[in-house]
């Protein structure tokens, strides 16, 4: 019997590879003769390196980079086992998290550090990149990224540009001549599960500005700045960007990343499945369990779970969801390759509880679906 662990993080309690080492560990105990693949998931987001890591038997590696406002960070990223991919998750060096509540103005925040991430990763002799978009503080259209890259965004004086989005509106003129040029042979794939444009009314700043500390004045005066780079790139680079679905994500990051790196964008699911060769591995199969942290009527827009099951069930392999907890809706999922789910909580407990006995509950639970699953397929 082969049963396939590839669960998504818990959010704020466990990360994917612990998820998944406590759901094989009750089904080791239920099924010692099972063979039990553990294959750590994740969406692009939060906790997308360490999963990739995790699935691949890569290495983190630690760059010092500079954060939204410029100041010194240190920033994981991943070399996947493969020795040639590289995973980077862009909220490491410029996420809102590095951003105190006072201190919020994407006007001037950055993804400079995200460029000398990218860089570190060139330096590991990476040959391809995955990139997680999730969680920034800046609507800057990914101009800091290039400029930490080598791009040079210029004034109408020929005067370099200063960092963060609202600078944008004085661009005349982008030179890429001095870019890495080990960038040309470098394949980039963004994550990324939105499809808002760069600019206008569900662009970066309109949409996603205000909970990255924007005003009403300033989501104006970054949606003209936006539009005005996505002018500009389209006239020196000839790459349209502006109405790209996407191109908005991370504040226009994915523009950045197609207009400079040639990236492609694709749904963080597809991209973390391929990455990890999920496919193979669940190849000869008789089950697999997924789960995240609460399960709802969202997560059958195409979150991990789902994402997994679609795969699995294409393949005749049976998925089970455990889960922390269940909520409205979650019932749709059975519609997308999930046979049955199962909330790990044993008895009323807080939520303070609940987080320091989760990997004992994942388990327990974890033992359960494969004592039943046993029973059946013998």
């Amino acid at each position: 019997m082969k049963i396939v662990i590839a669960p998504d993080s818990f959010k704020e309690c466990l990360a994917a590879e612990d998820v998944a080492e406590a759901m094989a560990r009750g089904v080791r105990t239920a099924a010692p003769r099972a063979e039990v693949v553990t294959v750590p998931m994740a969406d692009g987001g939060e906790g997308t390196v360490r999963a990739l890591v995790a699935a691949t038997g890569g290495e983190l590696r630690l760059a010092r980079v500079a954060g939204p406002w410029g100041e010194p960070v240190d920033a994981e990223f991943g070399l996947l086992g493969d020795g040639k991919t590289a995973a980077i998750e862009m909220a490491a060096a410029s996420g809102l998290p590095l951003v105190p509540r006072d201190r919020r103005d994407p006007t001037r925040t950055t993804t400079f550090g995200t460029g000398e991430l990218i860089s570190a990763a060139l330096d590991a002799e990476a040959e391809r990149l995955i990139l997680g978009i999730g969680g920034s503080a800046t609507v800057d259209g990914g101009a800091g990224m290039a400029q930490a890259l080598g791009a040079r965004l210029l004034d109408a004086a020929g005067e370099p540009l200063g960092r963060g989005g609202g600078a944008l509106a004085r661009l005349a003129r982008i030179d890429v001549s001095a870019m890495d040029s080990r960038l040309a042979d470098v394949r980039c794939e963004v994550a990324c599960d939105v499809d808002n444009p760069l600019a206008g009314p569900r662009g970066a700043a309109r949409v996603y500005g205000p909970q990255k500390g924007a005003t009403p004045a300033m989501i104006e005066q970054l949606d003209e700045a936006l539009a005005h780079f996505a002018d500009i790139a389209e006239r020196d680079l000839g790459v349209h960007v502006r109405d790209v679905p996407g191109a908005g994500a991370a504040g226009g990051l994915g523009a950045g990343l197609m207009a400079f790196l040639g990236a492609r964008l694709v749904p963080g699911v597809e991209l973390v499945i391929n990455a990890v060769g999920l496919e193979e591995k669940l190849r000869d199969a008789d089950l697999v369990l997924v789960g995240e942290g609460r399960m709802d009527e969202q997560t059958a827009y195409g979150k991990v779970p789902v994402g997994v099951a679609r795969l699995a069930a294409a393949m005749g392999v049976p998925a089970v969801a455990i889960v922390g907890s269940l909520g409205e809706g979650f019932e749709a999922v059975r519609g997308e390759g999930i046979v049955a789910c199962f909330c790990i909580l044993d008895r009323p407990m807080s939520l303070e509880e609940a987080f320091e006995r989760a990997r004992d509950l994942l388990a327990r639970a974890a033992e359960e679906v494969t004592r039943l699953f046993v029973i059946r397929n013998p």
